[in-house]
């Protein structure tokens, strides 16, 4: 009589698990790599109407300011002009229609999500300059060339639209992109897993016809420095 192993086949699937391409080597859910919170929700539309929102309220401030070429400023004015005047006469009003005043509510920013956003915003920020300062060492010519690439395109895009218009692409990307991706994720890594081995066949001929002919006397001085 046979029994089955069961560590060996836990064993199998885990690795086979380990074989199967993710985009980028994501190890974990997508929705986990997002933080897993709400805004993890909004950008895989957990949460529809918050999402919709969202994207509805920045298309709104986009069209307003892009296309219609309101002003920041004349808009916050309006605003609050509109909303003054308004509990102006509603305060005033209450007396002569026996009604009671309007409750304007107290508003306070809590301290302690503003030092967290500043404290994560201080932590990408160093851990960019730390990026940088590596690339700027010369160690690493592949991630080297990767960032001027990125960087080369960046500012072709901005110098075609401004940074508003940037935002709302960037955002719009962020709710489309990863919702679209968790739908398809199979058939995206398959084709990203293809994309990549044509890419690293590309970069074994550039490195063998133009990157290793490139001096590295410099470099190798450095690591043994």
């Amino acid at each position: 009589m046979l029994i089955p192993d069961h560590g060996k086949s836990k064993s199998d699937s885990d690795s086979l698990k380990s074989r199967i391409y993710h985009l980028f080597g994501r190890e974990k859910p997508v929705h986990e790599v997002f933080g897993g919170g709400k805004p993890a929700d909004i950008f895989l539309w957990r949460n529809k109407k918050i999402s919709a929102g969202v994207l509805g309220g920045a298309t709104a401030i986009w069209v307003l300011f892009e296309l219609l070429e309101y002003n920041v400023l004349t808009l916050v004015c309006h605003i609050l002009i509109l909303a003054l005047v308004i509990l102006f006469l509603w305060s005033n009003a209450s007396t002569f229609i026996n009604k009671s005043p309007p409750r304007i509510p107290e508003v306070h920013i809590p301290e302690e999500p503003v030092l967290q956003i500043a404290a994560s915003l201080r932590i990408e920020i160093n851990r960019a300059f730390a990026v940088l300062r590596d690339i700027a060492s010369g160690r690493d010519l592949k991630k080297f060339l990767a960032v001027i690439a990125g960087l080369s395109v960046l500012s072709i895009v901005g110098s075609c639209c401004n940074f508003l218009t940037l935002f709302y692409i960037a955002l719009v990307l962020l709710l489309t992109v990863p919702v679209f991706y968790e739908k398809y994720e199979d058939q995206v890594d398959a084709f990203a897993k293809k994309a990549m081995i044509e890419i690293k066949k590309q970069y074994a001929v550039f490195d063998a016809k133009v990157l290793s002919k490139i001096p590295r006397g410099i470099l190798k001085g450095k690591k043994k420095d």
